[in-house]
């Protein structure tokens, strides 16, 4: 293997758990050059990687069909020997089919599929990780033992977040993009209440997330939470997560920062079940949901902007209690 693309063009989550195959096309083919297309946003993930050559970055936002005409012909011109599809929509599918790449690679479920010189069944709801799903694709040209995605912070993003080390602290995401796969933010202030008071509490997310973490700040009682949303990029983030005592996260993408920094977690799954393959994979890890046998549950593989039957149970039930748990100190 010389040259390889691999496409990964969906969520923050997404991209992170292809890093997987990066680390495993690097320990079988060292000396392979890997690109990776990601959609525009998401680039800053793979800043400094060590194992890439390049990133190709698709604006989907604007003049969204002109940007992939042109990225198009960026792959065509490329010569890649492998071209390796994650995704299982028409546009990615369009660009392996006219890659020119010797083995396409990719889903069954791309409608473009039949271009492809390999194709895989993808089944979500069976238990199997997304990672593993991922790394079936070149199970035949490496081997079928599993590796967990990794992010690579630099020396800057480590810099950036050490003052916050200085005491022991505990990181919490609480928003995500779906409102039922979102923990309530009452919820979140039960459980910091209940968090070790000589523990600092770092509330993460985006700027989109300053004012619900605001509230959460606002409302707690636990004297030394602080709102980092919006202050950290995604990497300098990671690299927090690393060395907490614990990362309380929802079933949303900085639960896969964690694992792709081997980072203590405990994941909240509200709406949606561990069964679809998006579970945590650090060493040490919790998933959280609720006892009870809902028969809404699961509202959709993503969740859902409302709870349609209006008492979001499947978040509202779950103990703090259970949250708890293993707290290193």
């Amino acid at each position: 293997m010389q040259t390889v693309l691999i496409i990964q063009t969906a969520f923050i989550g997404d991209v992170i758990l292809a890093t997987a195959l990066i680390e495993k096309i690097h320990a079988f083919y060292p000396a392979a050059k890997i690109d990776f297309l990601v959609r525009k946003g998401n680039e800053s993930l793979l800043v400094e990687h060590p194992f890439i050559r390049k990133v190709i970055v698709w604006d989907k936002q604007t003049t969204k069909y002109k940007n992939l005409t042109s990225i198009a012909r960026e792959i065509r011109t490329s010569s890649y020997e492998y071209v390796i599809n994650l995704q299982r929509f028409a546009s990615t599918g369009w660009l392996t089919a006219r890659s020119g790449a010797k083995h396409k690679i990719g889903f069954a479920k791309n409608p473009f599929s039949f271009f492809y010189t390999k194709k895989l069944a993808h089944q979500i709801g069976n238990g199997t990780h997304e990672v593993a799903r991922n790394l079936s694709l070149i199970s035949h040209l490496t081997d079928e033992m599993e590796v967990k995605p990794k992010l690579y912070p630099s020396t800057v993003d480590f810099k950036k977040v050490e003052h916050y080390k200085e005491e022991a602290y505990i990181c919490i995401a609480p928003t995500s993009v779906w409102h039922t796969k979102q923990f309530p933010a009452e919820k979140w202030i039960e459980l910091i209440n209940n968090l070790p008071a000589n523990h600092a509490i770092y509330l993460l997310g985006g700027p989109a997330d300053q004012s619900a973490c605001d509230q959460i700040k606002t409302e707690a009682e636990h004297p030394k939470t602080i709102n980092l949303a919006g202050e950290l990029s995604l990497l300098a983030s990671a690299a927090l997560m690393r060395d907490a005592a614990m990362n309380y996260v929802n079933d949303s993408a900085p639960m896969h920062l964690a694992s792709a920094m081997n980072a203590s977690v405990t994941a909240v799954f509200c709406s949606t079940i561990p069964e679809f393959g998006f579970t945590p994979l650090s060493d040490n890890h919790y998933v959280v949901q609720t006892p009870s046998q809902l028969a809404c549950r699961p509202c959709g593989l993503h969740g859902k902007k409302t709870c349609k039957i209006g008492t979001f149970e499947c978040a509202q039930s779950i103990n703090i209690e259970e949250m708890i748990v293993k707290i290193k100190v």
